[in-house]
């Protein structure tokens, strides 16, 4: 079974998600704060990181850069998702796989998961 840890400050996004993936047969880790979160990637050895650009306590963009500029983390994809997509606004500079804006559509979200994660939908199988 796959594993995704998911990073998002807004608990119906996080609930939504997380239904969703397990659903699908991932298992899913979320947390709701930034500190600590590369600990927490160690800690977990997710296939996959989905992170929301704008954190109350962190910048997902930079976290992001961080997982990407480390060693051990490098290899791991990464999902970028923000409700706040502006003009001249690349997230693809932070080195993440994917962006997705907010609001989201599901099937996209379980799209860029399966694509990542060499997966396939259940409802595919």
């Amino acid at each position: 079974m796959k594993k995704i840890l998911l990073l998002d400050d807004n608990l119906d996004i996080v609930q939504i998600v997380e239904e969703v993936l397990a659903y699908e047969q991932y298992e899913v880790k979320s947390t709701m704060q930034g500190a600590g979160f590369l600990t927490l990637i160690e800690s977990y050895s997710p296939d996959l990181i989905i992170i929301d650009y704008r954190l109350s306590d962190a910048n997902g963009g930079e976290l992001c850069a961080a997982i990407k500029s480390h060693a051990r983390f490098r290899d791991i994809p990464v999902i970028i998702f923000t409700a706040y997509m502006q003009p001249g606004l690349d997230l693809r500079k932070f080195g993440c796989d994917a962006v997705i804006a907010k609001p989201f559509d599901l099937d996209e979200l379980l799209t860029a998961v399966q694509s990542l994660t060499g997966g396939e939908s259940l409802q595919e199988a």
